[in-house]
């Protein structure tokens, strides 16, 4: 699985706080993705953050 955080990105935290070990704030203050490849372990966890982030701005595939 990969990820990435689109620039609709609000800086909610939500994935962050959903999944800290593949998300995380940015200096810009969006969120961003330590990695586009995610361990398998984590998918479920993205795609936690995925389903509820409020503006889509998370992309898996």
């Amino acid at each position: 699985m990969n990820v990435h955080v689109n620039s609709d990105c609000i800086s909610c935290g939500l994935c962050v706080s959903t999944c800290p070990n593949v998300f995380l704030i940015t200096d810009g203050g969006a969120a961003g993705v330590y990695s586009r490849e995610v361990a398998p372990e984590l998918e479920e966890q993205v795609q936690a953050a995925a389903d509820a982030c409020p503006v889509s701005a998370i992309e898996v595939g």
